[in-house]
Parts: structure tokens; sequence; C-alpha cells
């Protein structure tokens, strides 16, 4: 097929660019979405960073990439700070976005929608000035996003003075369980102002992607689709195909910014007992304190149990003296992993995480008990669903100074493992990750969802 074969068929099959901020846990859920909606007859071209393309791996003839410099080439936003970085950011899109729709629009391959990160609203407009219709791509939970609108519209005043039962589906809310930038409203204002913001003009898109699934947090999304008079959808979980539903090629999310030790990995979890692992990772992004490293090291030691931990290179300096020496017969420490690889083994048992939402959503997907260890964020509301709404793991307490103390961390463990709740938290992990699997197959709610949204496409 010639390249004026390849332009018509585009053009007619519609030609969506997707937008994400340039950070491994936003590019990679609005990814596999995209690859979902190639399989359903959409042109995809991801529009991202000199640096985040460096990384990302599409498979071939699924989706285009194209990449602009935000004058952080070598670095991305990782050796920055996020206020910097989201000012160049977004100079860098208004300069770059026009020109590249006018290019396809020359070629023959017009662009006619673009699905954006929630985080950046104000690329809407521009798109707008561009003839394009928006689709927003809320990458946290919808009881999170239940949380900021509320509190956007001054529905939830700040400071959050006492407990709060505001939010559909879940039980009365301690003001520590809320979104840390909701319950310390000083402690990060740019970012709880950009968190907000991702409401400012939502009424103004043509469409509302949630990464979610229907049965995992039903009332919040029922009542999200009531605020709005925009389109909404559910279409989640955003995983690779071959851990839920296997109708599509495709067993990698295909974006690691960190080098993950795979064959290593693997070989270790291939010699351990079924369900016999504890699997430890905090995300790309989490920098734990010198002390909350050494509680959890011990923790995890007193716990007794086979382990794997992720500890990046730049945290390793972190870990107590020879723990790795004493601790060689039991576990394996790696700089980094393929997550669903991981979690997806027989071997493991539990994973301690920082319950970021795609981490969260792994676990649900695959079926995994989890020790919720948020560190801020949205990770605190999600742990209170993983332990208190969904019951598939427990919250490991933090103590009067504010950690996770080695005792908390190894009965935690051993609850999840053996204790008591252990086959209850179990059936419910098994539960969720049924319908997972039944949301994003033939006929699921999120499958017929990314199938509405697909055809609007072809019309327009």
């Amino acid at each position: 097929m010639g390249q004026e074969e390849v332009n018509a068929a585009a053009s007619k099959s519609g030609h969506v660019l997707v937008l994400p901020l340039p950070v491994q846990g936003h590019i990679n859920p609005i990814l596999q979405f995209s690859k979902r909606l190639v399989s359903k007859g959409i042109k995809i071209t991801l529009f991202t960073s000199v640096f985040a393309s460096k990384s990302v791996k599409t498979g071939a003839g699924s989706v285009s990439v194209v990449s602009f410099s935000d004058g952080f080439d070598e670095t991305g936003l990782t050796k920055l700070s996020g206020d910097n970085y989201m000012e160049k950011f977004k100079a860098a899109v208004q300069k770059h976005l026009p020109e590249l729709i006018e290019k396809q629009e020359r070629l023959g391959c017009p662009i006619r929608w673009l699905v954006y990160d929630s985080v950046i609203p104000w690329v809407l407009p521009l798109a707008k000035e561009l003839g394009l219709l928006g689709a927003v791509f809320y990458t946290q939970s919808s009881s999170v996003n239940a949380v900021y609108y509320q509190v956007s519209k001054g529905l939830i005043p700040l400071p959050v003075e006492g407990p709060t039962s505001s939010v559909p589906g879940l039980p009365l809310l301690e003001p520590h369980e809320l979104p840390s930038f909701v319950y310390k409203p000083d402690s990060y204002p740019a970012i709880l102002a950009a968190v907000l913001d991702q409401f400012s003009n939502v009424d103004e898109a043509d469409w509302l992607l949630f990464n979610t699934y229907d049965k995992l947090e039903e009332e919040a999304v029922n009542w999200m689709t009531k605020q709005s008079h925009t389109r909404m959808s559910t279409i989640g979980p955003t995983l690779p195909s071959f851990y839920l539903d296997k109708r599509l090629e495709d067993n990698d999310y295909g974006l690691h910014l960190f080098t993950p030790n795979s064959d290593t990995c693997m070989k270790w979890l291939n010699t351990k007992e079924v369900a016999s692992v504890v699997y430890i990772s905090f995300g790309s992004l989490a920098a734990l304190e010198e002390e909350q490293m050494e509680e959890i090291a011990s923790g995890i030691r007193n716990s007794n149990y086979h382990f794997l931990w992720v500890v990046r290179a730049s945290e390793e300096d972190k870990l107590p003296k020879n723990f790795l020496e004493e601790t060689s017969e039991k576990g394996l420490v790696t700089t980094w992993c393929r997550q669903l690889e991981v979690l997806a083994h027989k071997a493991v048992g539990c994973f301690v995480t920082h319950c970021g939402w795609n981490s969260t959503l792994e676990a649900l997907s695959l079926g995994i008990p989890m020790v919720a260890m948020p560190q801020w964020s949205d990770q605190t509301t999600d742990a209170k669903c993983i332990e208190d709404v969904w019951r598939v793991g427990v919250r490991a307490k933090i103590d009067d100074n504010g950690m996770v103390n080695r005792q908390s961390l190894e009965e935690s463990i051993k609850e999840v493992m053996d204790g008591e709740r252990r086959e209850v938290i179990k059936k419910n992990a098994i539960r969720l990750q049924e319908l997972a699997i039944e949301a994003v197959d033939e006929g699921g709610s999120s499958d017929k969802n990314i199938e509405e949204f697909a055809s609007k496409i072809l019309c327009t």
C-alpha cells in the first residue's frame, strides 16, 4: 500500500491524537486505551516529549509516535521541579501542536479528536481553536475524581475540619483518608490548584474517559455522570490485553523509564512456591526517608517470607548496611522490574504498595491481595478503598511519627499472607479480577464504551 492509500485509509478510519503528561504513570494507561481504539479501526498518534519517546515501544503498526522538544530532552520531568516543568511543557505544546495539526491536514491525514490528560485542561481551548473535538482522560480513580470535583465546586470546603461522608460509595472518610493535597492544602498548593483545575472546563469537553470499571466504583461513577452534561465513559482497567481478555497481541505497557531486570526476577520467582513471595514496590516517583526504608527492611526481614523488593537506583543508598547480604537467602532486591509480569506470577502472594492508581488497578486485575502503604496524593484514598470498600487488603498503620514502623508492616504482611482474613481478602481479590476481565472482554461495559467512542470518532 502506497503513502496516499495509507493516508486515505487513515482519513476514513478517523485519526486521534493522544497527549498525556510525559511520565510513565500517565503515558502507559493512555497508551493502552489507544491500543483498544486501534483494534476498533481508529488511527492513533501519540504526541509526547522527546525524552519520553525514547522509551516508548508501541508495537509494529499499532500507535504512531510523534515527539516534540519541551527543552528537557535528556532529563524529562524526572530531575525537575513540577512547577518549572509544567510551564515549559505548556509552552512547548502550544507551539508544536498547531504545527502537527497543520502538517497532518496537509498530508491528507487530518486529526479530528484530541484525547488529553486531565491534568492539562489548558490544552482544550487550543484544541477547539484548531477545530478539534476534545476527550479528557482521567488517570485517577472515580472516587478521587469525586473528591476533587467537590472541592473545586466548594462542596467540600478547605481546610477539612472533620470526617466527611460526601464521597459516593465510600464510608465516612477521616480527613487523612482524603487525597493529601486536600487534607493538607498548604503542603503543595501548586499541585492542589492543578488537580482541582482538572474540572475547570470539563463542560466544554466533548467526552470524559475514566480509567476504572463500572462494577468497581459504581456509585462514584454514577454520581460523576450526573454532575456533567458531557458524555462520560468508564474504559478501564487500561492494562495490556494479555493480562485481561487476551484479545489483543499485547503483553507489555510499552514504556519503562527505568530498565527492568526481567530475566533475573522471573528466574528467581520460578524457584518459589505458589503464593509464597511478598512483592514490594513504591512506584516510579516516591522517595522514602532513610528511617522509613530501615523500618520497611526490618519489617520484611522479620516477617520471614520470601520477598522481591524494587528499590530504584536513586534509593539504594538508603538501604540498611548489610541488608542485602543478610537477606540473600530470602529475598531479591532489584532496581526495576516489569510489575505486571511479577504480579501475574503464581509465586506472588501479596503486594506491598504505595497505592498509586495504576498499581492498584494492576493488583485488582490480577487478583493480588495488598498491604497498603500510601505516601501522598490520591494514594491515601485508594488505600481506604483497598481496606474498607473492596476489602482486598489491609493498610499498614502509621505511628505517632507518621511512619509505618517495622512491627506494623510485619503484622500487616502476616495478616494478608496467613492471617484470619486471608481467605476473605483473597476471595474478594479474585472476584474483582473476574469483574475487571469481564469489563474489557467482548461485550463488557468498558468494551462497549470504547466501541461507542470509536463509533463517534468515525462519524466526525
